[in-house]
């Protein structure tokens, strides 16, 4: 299995409605992308700052292709991703997941 982990940054102010926003685009996405093993969303509010971590799990790469395209280390961005996050990271992260308990 797979990890794949995306880290965004939103106003404080704009974490709820980005987080339904996240429900309705790349969660929704995630769920329909056959060999997706689920999605963790983590939140973390820093003074004027909320820090979103996404972290997926795939049973494969070409899984992975499936939702992210060929390149699978670019990030997915969705069209209203600009209204909401103060800057796109073009990268995420993979990990090898080795245990689970």
């Amino acid at each position: 299995m797979i990890g794949r982990i995306w880290v965004g940054r939103t106003r404080a102010a704009h974490a709820d409605a980005y987080y339904q926003y996240l429900l309705a685009t790349g969660l929704n996405d995630y769920a329909a992308t056959a060999g997706n093993r689920g999605v963790h969303v983590l939140r973390r509010i820093d003074g004027d700052v909320a820090e979103f971590t996404l972290l997926t799990f795939w049973d494969s790469w070409d899984d992975i292709r499936r939702f992210a395209g060929p390149n699978p280390e670019i990030a997915v961005y969705y069209p209203e991703d600009d209204e909401y996050l103060l800057a796109k990271n073009p990268r995420v992260t993979h990990y090898e997941v080795l245990s689970s308990h």
